[in-house]
C-alpha cells in the first residue's frame, strides 16, 4: 500500500502474540492483494484498465469500498475523491523547485477526474469509470481501511489491546501493558523527531495528511503532495491536519478532505460531526483546534 505497517498486541505469551500478529499481517496482505493500484492482479488495476471501455465486477467488499468512498465525496462536496490519479501524475515532488504544467494540461486531466463518473451498479456489483484515462486510488482511505480490517480480526480472536501504526496513522484499542492508555504524539511539520502534543487514545484512530516529506517549491511557495480535485492544483497553505474519530478508515479520509478544504472550511465542518476531532498547523505553524478536542483527556 506503499507505506510500513507497525503492529503491536498486549499477549500474554510470545508464541501466541506471534501468531496473532502473524494473521494481522496476513490481513493487510489480503486488502494489498485487492485493492492496490500497484499490483498488475488487483481488482484496482483492472477497474482502471477498463476505464471507459467497460464495468468490472467486484467483490461485495471492494464494491462497498467504493460506495463509501463516493458517500464521503458528496458530503465533502468533492474535496474527497478516489478518482484523482491523473492529476497526481502531473507533479514531482522532490523537495525542490518545479514549474506549474500549463492550464491547458491540468484541464485536461480534471476531464479525467471526479467522484460523480464513477458508476456503481448493485445489481451485478459492477464499477465503471466513465472516461477513458481515468484512475482510482485508495491511498487516501486503503490504509485506514486495513487497519480497520487488522483490528476487527484481532478483536474476533479475542485481542483486547493493540495498536495499528500505518505509517504514523495510528489506531489504538485496550491499554497498555501496565495498564495506562495509549498515546499519540502529533510532530511538528518541520521536524518529525519534536512531538508538539500527546494525547491520550481509547479506541479511536488518528489520520495526518501533511507535506511532512512530499513538496515542492515555486516561486518561494510551498506546495503540498496533495492535490486538490476540484481546481487540480496542488495545495498550499496547511502543513499539517489531524483526524480523531473511531475509525481508522474515516480519519485517513477526513484528513485528506479537511485539507482540501483549508482551515476555516475543514474545522466548521468537523465541527458538525460526532466524536470527531482535529488539529490543523498552517504554513505559519500556527495551530488550531476544534471545538470539543480535549487533549487532557482520552479522545
Amino acid at each position: 500500500m506503499g507505506c510500513g505497517f507497525e503492529l503491536k498486541i498486549v499477549c500474554e505469551s510470545n508464541p501466541k502474540a506471534n501468531h496473532l500478529l502473524d494473521i494481522g499481517i496476513k490481513e493487510i496482505q489480503r486488502i494489498e492483494n485487492l485493492i492496490s493500484e500497484f499490483n498488475d492482479h488487483t481488482l484496482t488495476t483492472k477497474i482502471n484498465k477498463n476505464a471507459g471501455i467497460h464495468p468490472v465486477q467486484v467483490t461485495q467488499e471492494v464494491f462497498d469500498l467504493i460506495e463509501r468512498s463516493l458517500i464521503l465525496s458528496k458530503l465533502t462536496q468533492g474535496a474527497f475523491d478516489i478518482s484523482t490519479g491523473s492529476l497526481k501524475n502531473l507533479y514531482q515532488f522532490k523537495n525542490k523547485a518545479f514549474g506549474f504544467p500549463k492550464r491547458e494540461i491540468v484541464r485536461k486531466a480534471l476531464s479525467k477526474v471526479g467522484w460523480k463518473k464513477i458508476k456503481l451498479n448493485p445489481d451485478d456489483l459492477s464499477v465503471f469509470l466513465t472516461q477513458k484515462g481515468m484512475h482510482i486510488s485508495f491511498a487516501a482511505i486503503g490504509k485506514g481501511y486495513a487497519a480497520d480490517r487488522v483490528k476487527k480480526v484481532w478483536l474476533e480472536n479475542g485481542v483486547s489491546s493493540g495498536v495499528i501504526n500505518a505509517s504514523g496513522d495510528l489506531t489504538a484499542f485496550g491499554n497498555r501493558k501496565d495498564g495506562s492508555k495509549w498515546k499519540v504524539g502529533i510532530a511538528h511539520p518541520d521536524n518529525k523527531a519534536e512531538m508538539l502534543f500527546f494525547a491520550p487514545l481509547k479506541n479511536t484512530s488518528v489520520a495526518t495528511s501533511g507535506d511532512y516529506e512530499q513538496f515542492f517549491i515555486h516561486n518561494g511557495i510551498r506546495y503540498s503532495h496533495n492535490i486538490n480535485p476540484i481546481s487540480g492544483l496542488p495545495l498550499k497553505g496547511i502543513k499539517s491536519v489531524s483526524i480523531f474519530s473511531p475509525s481508522a478508515e474515516l480519519s485517513d479520509a477526513l484528513a485528506t478532505a479537511v485539507y482540501v478544504m483549508g482551515t476555516d472550511t475543514g474545522m466548521h465542518f468537523i465541527d458538525q460531526l460526532p466524536n470527531t476531532h482535529a488539529i490543523f498547523i498552517d504554513e505559519k505553524n500556527e495551530v488550531s483546534f476544534s471545538k470539543k478536542l480535549d487533549l487532557a483527556n482520552e479522545l
